[in-house]
């Protein structure tokens, strides 16, 4: 595995979001959620990168979005909490809005009372993998989570992903079935 010991991370800027996204389609395609979501190879490109953009966009003006170089990315939503300008709906067929719902819900529904940092998604383009950027750039919004005296939290349906996360330090604080798919939802 390549290791990389100067990772330069930095804040993302409206000006990283065409890479992040890109390098965050190419990351997810047989993620189980995303294939839940998104479950046509002919539309899952343009489905993910709107809903990627979609929380690219809420989250840049905050600060809370770590790259390295767009191809590995950590966006985090700070407990301050709040929205940002546009609508996915706008941007997904009904169908496809409405299942991006459901899963929202069901995760919201199942997340401890905040605040927590969230650790909202976390990526890297299959290019780059095994050079732990995901973790360089997880640990940004985690010394956040640490300074603030406030726990990190995420969601994962990738069975594969609960491990990994568990070597890094977050454990399982609740699991919930949404039809296919089992959430854990894990805090550190």
């Amino acid at each position: 595995m390549e290791q990389n010991v100067d990772i330069a991370i930095t804040v993302a800027t409206p000006a990283d979001r065409e890479r992040i996204v890109g390098s965050l389609v190419a990351a997810f395609p047989a993620d189980p959620v995303l294939r839940h979501l998104f479950p046509d190879d002919e539309t899952y490109p343009r489905y993910a990168a709107a809903f990627f953009g979609h929380l690219f966009d809420r989250r840049v003006g905050r600060g809370t979005i770590w790259t390295v170089d767009g191809v590995s990315a950590a966006i985090w939503e700070p407990p301050a909490g709040g929205s940002g300008d546009g609508s996915l709906a706008d941007e997904l067929p009904p169908e496809v809005y409405a299942r991006v719902e459901a899963y929202d819900d069901a995760v919201h529904g199942a997340l401890p009372d905040p605040p927590y940092w969230y650790l909202g998604l976390l990526g890297t383009h299959p290019e780059h993998a095994g050079r732990r950027l995901g973790r360089a750039v997880m640990a940004e919004g985690l010394a956040r989570a640490a300074a603030e005296g406030v726990p990190a939290v995420l969601e994962t349906s990738n069975p594969g992903n609960v491990e990994v996360y568990r070597r890094a330090g977050w454990e399982v604080v609740a699991t919930v079935e949404h039809g296919p798919l089992t959430i854990w939802v894990m805090s550190q």
